[in-house]
């Protein structure tokens, strides 16, 4: 539905016929963490993120996991493999 509280006449998911769903009524602005990702929109010179209401509550247990801006390692992203288990998988093979 098209946003009627801080984003008007934007698409948001959390619009609602009775009203914004989302906690506290209303979307929350970015913080500094987010600029530069793709995923922000300016409405009435304030930046919102078109994903998250609370962009903030992302960040707080690391990197924010849809930020278009931030490059992964992909040596974080493989998971270490105990070489004791993986000799067992491949006797069961």
């Amino acid at each position: 539905m098209i946003c009627q509280t801080v984003k008007k006449g934007t698409d948001c998911f959390f619009m609602k016929a009775n009203g914004c769903s989302f906690t506290g009524g209303s979307c929350k602005p970015i913080i500094e963490s987010c600029e530069g990702c793709k995923k922000v929109t300016e409405v009435n010179n304030v930046k919102y993120c078109l994903s998250y209401p609370d962009p903030e509550s992302r960040w707080v247990a690391g990197t924010c996991n849809l930020a278009t801006h931030i490059k992964r390692d992909v040596e974080q992203i493989k998971k270490k493999i105990n070489p004791l288990k993986a000799s067992k998988k491949g006797i069961r093979s």
